[in-house]
């Protein structure tokens, strides 16, 4: 079967990192998952060897999904999942209808998929507005990627920033670009993500760490004060409150540092 290189699609054939990838998700039973790209079924099989309550798999590739309905809707007496649903769409789209407007009404589920690179930044805004959140998402994503994104400081950066502020991101495997076919340009690590509750507000924690990072090699002065109509002397005192070095750079500080300036800054530098 031939498929859209438009698409992005690399599947992956190695069954070792495949059950990595179940294993990673933490199935119990009873649980509703919902897999992303399931392509031709390599980790669907996988998957609903478990007795989840309910599966769903969203792919975007028209033949693609043609082809996974015949293999298994028609065939569940097969598998221990009671309902296996194929939805052949837009995940991006599909996945907040699912779950914000009611049309799926569940409290524990989980997300899985080997995604197309260039979809990842995307599908983390998504995930990351759902409510309910998942309870975890395992991803596969470019191996580089997914270091940016569980990066601590020294090296914190904006999209690490952006994830772990509502989720906590763990690399638990690394898969060779030898284990896809066709074979991607680089390898994949498999991304483990666990939402988080918080207590800072979105709307000024994000526009506090794109000031932040907008220019890295600056100070973190000088870049706040290019994004904040804050008067120099207070906002050094705001930062020294925070226990926050004026003239420290962005990748040096994590989310505690985060948190602590903006509550300093919402209660006032005294």
């Amino acid at each position: 079967m031939t498929t859209r290189k438009s698409l992005g699609q690399n599947f992956l054939t190695n069954k070792n990192k495949i059950r990595e990838i179940v294993a990673a998700l933490g199935l119990e039973g009873n649980e509703t998952v919902i897999e992303i790209g399931p392509g031709h079924g390599e980790l669907t099989r996988e998957l609903i060897k478990t007795p989840l309550a309910r599966f769903i798999a969203i792919e975007k590739d028209p033949a693609l999904a043609v082809s996974l309905k015949r293999n298994f809707q028609l065939s569940i007496s097969n598998f221990q999942t009671p309902k296996i649903e194929i939805m052949e769409g837009d995940a991006l789209k599909i996945l907040p209808s699912l779950i914000e407007n009611c049309k799926l009404k569940i409290e524990n589920y989980k997300v899985v998929g080997n995604i197309p690179f260039y979809i990842t930044g995307f599908l983390l805004r998504v995930l990351s507005e759902l409510e309910p959140k998942p309870e975890r998402i395992v991803l596969t994503v470019q191996k580089e990627v997914a270091a940016r994104i569980a990066a601590r400081p020294p090296k914190m950066n904006l999209l690490a920033a952006s994830v772990q502020f509502w989720a906590e991101p763990e690399i638990t495997g690394i898969i060779p670009k030898s284990d896809f076919s066709p074979q991607p340009k680089v390898d994949s690590a498999i991304l483990k993500i666990t939402p988080k509750k918080t207590g800072a507000k979105p709307e000024n924690y994000y526009p506090l760490i794109k000031t932040l990072f907008k220019q890295p090699r600056k100070t973190i002065l000088n870049n706040l004060l290019a994004g904040y109509a804050i008067p120099k002397e207070k906002l050094i005192k705001i930062l020294e409150l925070a226990n926050i070095n004026p003239n420290d750079r962005p990748q040096n500080l994590g989310l505690n540092n985060f948190f602590n300036f903006l509550h300093r800054l919402e209660t006032g530098s005294d």
